[in-house]
């Protein structure tokens, strides 16, 4: 994972289109970008053009994200931005701005605004401490319940009522939706590099 396998260069290549979507797709695993750690109110993004790690805003509550959070690499969803992850199970601090390779569990079908902004449910692909979980249903109910508050409510002090989850999903599905995304990505960057 360390290497990309790419020529050297003294300008730092941006992970959004240098690194490959999987790190092993036959096992599930997703190459992982790093915006947001756990229990942080702070909304990091990755510049899509340059790689760079921006703040995107400090949220309007204290709401702080249950999990953490990023983007997979060359895939490009509905709302103009890499598809989202979220990383459940984490008992470390995961640095934003670095990559992990996380597990499929599941997905999360979302909407923001009237926008479709779907979400991975994935774990630590190397995290023994989560090696039994292959289904988002094995995380719990209170996980399930917990998850949808957090989405559906984060934004209530800005933008109240605007976030809505329509459902959560199997690996089956989200594989539909990583291979839908990897393909918006060829179309809309295919002349780009």
């Amino acid at each position: 994972m360390a290497d990309l396998n790419i020529k050297h260069s003294k300008t730092m290549p941006n992970l959004i289109h240098t690194l490959p979507t999987f790190a092993d797709k036959d096992e599930m695993i997703l190459n992982c970008a790093i915006e947001i750690n756990s229990h942080t109110i702070n909304k990091y993004e990755f510049i899509n053009e340059t790689g760079h790690l921006k703040l995107d805003r400090v949220g309007y509550s204290s709401l702080s994200y249950p999990f953490a959070y990023g983007a997979i690499p060359m895939t490009w969803d509905d709302d103009g931005d890499p598809l989202d992850i979220e990383i459940v199970n984490v008992t470390e601090p995961l640095i934003p701005g670095s990559v992990a390779e996380a597990r499929i569990i599941g997905l999360i079908t979302f909407e923001d605004g009237g926008e479709r902004d779907d979400k991975v449910i994935a774990v630590l692909s190397d995290d023994k401490r989560v090696n039994h979980i292959n289904d988002y249903k094995q995380l719990g109910e209170h996980w399930e319940t917990e998850t949808r508050y957090y989405w559906e409510h984060y934004k209530d002090l800005k933008k109240p009522g605007t976030c809505k989850v329509l459902g959560f999903h199997d690996v089956k599905k989200a594989m539909e939706i990583i291979e839908e995304c990897v393909e918006r990505y060829n179309e809309k960057f295919k002349d780009a590099f």
